[in-house]
């Protein structure tokens, strides 16, 4: 007999909020103010991050990613006046999620390098969230003729892109074999 696979709970029409965005204008500042809620967020936990990673190449691509991360809030602030809007945010609960995760990994993890390589997998899936959005994003601002407002979330977009390379670059050029070394 086959495998047989069960699902355990049925499909159901989720009904919108009284407030759900009904045009891609509205869902553009939706994720904009989730996005800019979510780079405050990260700005506030970068350096608890810097305080308990060990490698000085670590260290050093999160101290950079806290400067930048400081300019992506200041493009989104650019952004939202470029379209009207006040700049504020809403909670993201994606990013409260990655964060959470990030601190059970430091938690969870003995000072060293296999708490670098845990930082690492952490500060990746956050990159990898931002990139998805930051892509969404700079979408949605060329189908809606912000070109500006494209131009900057693109630039933001191709920083996240950036960073997200140099942890693999720490993780795989050094970090993770010091890691795999520790416990042997």
């Amino acid at each position: 007999m086959g495998t047989e696979t069960k699902t355990t709970k049925s499909a159901t029409k989720v009904k919108a909020k009284s407030s759900a965005a009904e045009g891609l204008k509205e869902l553009y500042i939706d994720s904009l103010k989730d996005i800019y809620w979510a780079e405050k967020a990260l700005l506030k936990t970068l350096p608890t991050i810097a305080k308990n990673a060990t490698t000085k190449s670590l260290v050093k691509a999160i101290n950079d990613h806290t400067k930048e991360t400081e300019g992506h809030i200041t493009r989104l602030e650019k952004v939202f006046e470029l379209i009207g809007e006040k700049a504020s945010g809403k909670k993201c609960e994606a990013m409260a999620g990655l964060l959470e995760e990030g601190e059970d990994i430091m938690k969870e993890t003995k000072s060293g390098a296999v708490r670098d390589a845990g930082i690492i997998a952490a500060a990746q899936k956050i990159e990898h969230y931002e990139i998805a959005t930051y892509g969404t994003l700079c979408t949605f601002a060329k189908t809606l003729g912000q070109d500006e407002a494209a131009k900057l979330l693109h630039e933001t977009l191709k920083e996240e892109k950036a960073a997200d390379q140099t942890l693999t670059d720490s993780a795989y050029n050094d970090i993770n074999f010091e890691a795999m070394a520790e416990k042997e």
